[in-house]
């Protein structure tokens, strides 16, 4: 995104003179005197009118340049585009099958009889089923820090189990 300031509306709009900027990045700055001088029938109003219809064109070249570059801006990146695209059948079948793996090793850990009931349910619906504390919160009728914390005594007790840090 280009620098606000630098812009043609910018320099425009807070200089006192009409600024029109060229491709090589020279300026011209047509003061109200001088444009007076060379068109003796226009008073001050008729300079001012003009400036405000410069001010005009300016802002609407650049809400369109932004426009413009909003629309150019990738969404993703090339990596995350090659994340995104189908998956061979073999990799579908590898991730089927360690998805299967994980699901089994996780029933273990609950069969296990270190976390509670409530523990246990909510660790489940946090972790395999995806919803967001607010989500087990709501379908529970508790608050959020109830979820939160239960969640966070499951982890921190599995994480003894496991020595992870």
């Amino acid at each position: 995104m280009k620098n606000y300031k630098s812009s043609d509306y910018a320099l425009n709009k807070y200089s006192d003179g009409i600024v029109y900027r060229f491709a090589d990045g020279s300026a011209v700055t047509i003061t109200a005197e001088s444009y007076l001088a060379e068109n003796p029938g226009k008073t001050e109003a008729d300079f001012q009118a003009l400036k405000e219809l410069s001010d005009a064109i300016y802002l609407g070249q650049d809400r369109a340049d932004n426009a413009q570059t909003k629309k150019n801006t990738p969404l993703y990146s090339e990596e995350a585009a090659t994340e995104l695209s189908a998956l061979s059948l073999e990799d579908l079948l590898i991730e089927a099958r360690e998805r299967e793996e994980a699901v089994a090793a996780f029933e273990r850990l609950m069969e296990s009889g270190v976390l509670t009931e409530t523990q246990k349910r909510r660790f489940r619906l946090n972790i395999m089923d995806g919803l967001s504390h607010r989500q087990i919160a709501a379908a529970e009728g508790v608050a959020v820090r109830a979820v939160t914390q239960s969640i966070h005594a499951a982890t921190e007790k599995l994480r003894k189990i496991f020595n992870f840090f």
